[in-house]
């Protein structure tokens, strides 16, 4: 059963950075394709990024295209999420998740991590 692990969260001044990390453990994702997803206050939980099993695919949400960066690192079993230019609007609580690159770009997955916070202040 593969178990993800989010950690990288924190509060950030608007216009700053963030790196998060999504470690595996108890089987390979190398087979799955990965992704992040968010949920903010009050909103309803969002696509943000998803990478192929190969790493050589990424797709992204509108509103982070240009700013975020999904990667990963097979060897190590992680995914990351490099985030640039933080705005207010990008607070929410960040989560991997492992699947078929489709189901995770449908909103969907079978594997998810428990999450971590990402505050972006004004």
């Amino acid at each position: 059963q593969v178990e993800l692990a989010e950690s990288g969260g924190g509060l950030v001044q608007a216009g700053g950075s963030l790196r998060l990390s999504c470690a595996a453990s108890g089987g390979t994702v190398s087979g799955y394709a990965m992704g992040w997803f968010r949920q903010g206050p009050g909103k309803e939980r969002e696509f943000v990024a998803a990478i192929s099993g190969s790493g050589i695919t990424t797709y992204y949400a509108d509103s982070v295209k240009g700013r975020f960066t999904i990667s990963r690192d097979n060897a190590k079993n992680t995914a990351y999420l490099q985030m640039n230019s933080l705005k207010p609007e990008d607070t929410a609580v960040y989560s991997c998740a492992a699947d078929l690159v489709g189901r995770l770009v449908a909103g969907k997955s079978y594997y998810w991590g428990q999450g971590s916070q990402v505050t972006v202040s004004s």
